[in-house]
């Protein structure tokens, strides 16, 4: 199960700057071989390949990704095509139409019967500079935006500082816990979104390193600072197994400012011996059982990226999710953890 591949939605309405940050996907991306899917009408560029109002059509690009532009009512053919082994393809990227409806796709995806994938999560970008009157004359943006697992807010750069603030507390107060990310041209370190493999060596979690990628993306060719939300990366790891409800419950109410969090979880419960690699990307959770490797180490590893997140308070807040006690939990009280993995 550790090996389905995830499809990631991208929506956002008309001019929100899907493509551009499709685009720094794609080239900022190191070693993950992206499935890029386009759902859209006319001429879209991702990485200098024009795909042109085209039904099926696949596109192999350099660096190993592969575009392809459908018709939304093809998605599980394509699916099939993707996720066959010698495609060799890590992520699943669906750039929806800016006219497209989300909660389609979104159950298009969680209904598929393709064994090999699994959900994602639902990326909405958002015009900073032209939400609000958006919004006001196509009201089923604010479902969109509730929908979302993350929220971009892109072109931070063309509105006033005092206006963006208000615009982040404005869609905070729509969608609850769900981050808000800000950023301008689009750039978004690929790591946010989905784990980055190295080839030729076992997939294992450890610190991310953002600070090349950081260096590139806060500055121009000129030499100017692009805005964007600065991330910050905390690592926990435990020698004791976890209480899963306490872990679920940190999980839905998390800290602020957190983004993802990606590892491997033991859990001190009667009877459960198995591994469980975690993802959350934005408010989107996934469990998935697996096996310990021999050798491998039986504890508790996490990474969490984030925002203005606080390092002391969120290791201290998992650290109150260990399970201390000398006699396991209850099996039942894995019914939190069966709610986020796939069936």
């Amino acid at each position: 199960m550790s090996d389905r591949i995830p499809v990631v939605l991208v929506a956002g309405f008309l001019g929100a700057g899907k493509t551009t940050m499709l685009n720094h996907l794609l080239r900022d991306n190191r070693g993950t071989r992206i499935g890029v899917v386009v759902n859209d009408f006319g001429a879209i560029n991702i990485d200098s390949m024009l795909v042109a109002g085209q039904v099926d059509a696949m596109v192999s690009l350099g660096n190993g990704c592969v575009c392809c532009a459908v018709d939304v009512t093809e998605l599980d053919e394509l699916f099939t095509r993707l996720t066959q082994p010698r495609v060799g393809i890590d992520v699943i990227v669906v750039e929806a139409s800016g006219l497209a409806e989300p909660r389609n796709l979104i159950r298009m995806v969680i209904g598929s019967d393709n064994p090999r994938i699994r959900y994602g999560g639902l990326i909405e970008v958002v015009d900073a500079e032209q939400f609000p009157a958006s919004s006001a004359r196509h009201p089923e943006l604010i479902t969109h935006v509730r929908l979302a697992d993350l929220v971009v807010v892109n072109k931070a750069d063309r509105v006033a500082s005092e206006q963006l603030a208000r615009l982040r507390a404005d869609i905070g107060a729509l969608v609850g816990p769900v981050p808000v990310y800000t950023t301008t041209h689009g750039r978004m370190d690929p790591g946010l979104l989905f784990d980055q493999p190295v080839r030729g060596i076992r997939r294992v979690p450890e610190q991310l390193s953002f600070d090349d990628l950081l260096i590139e993306q806060d500055h121009d060719e000129a030499g100017h600072r692009h805005l964007h939300d600065d991330y910050l990366s905390v690592s926990f790891r435990s020698e004791q197994a976890l209480d899963p409800r306490k872990l679920i419950g940190f999980l839905e109410d998390p800290p602020p400012g957190l983004l993802r969090a990606k590892g491997f979880v033991a859990f001190g419960v009667a009877n459960e011996h198995r591994k469980f690699v975690v993802h959350m990307v934005g408010r989107h959770i996934v469990f998935e059982p697996g096996s310990w490797s021999r050798g491998e180490h039986r504890g508790t590893s996490v990474v969490l990226i984030g925002v203005g997140l606080h390092a002391e308070t969120t290791l201290a807040r998992l650290r109150d999710t260990v399970h201390d006690a000398a006699d396991p939990l209850d099996p039942s009280s894995m019914l939190s953890v069966w709610r986020y993995t796939p069936q």
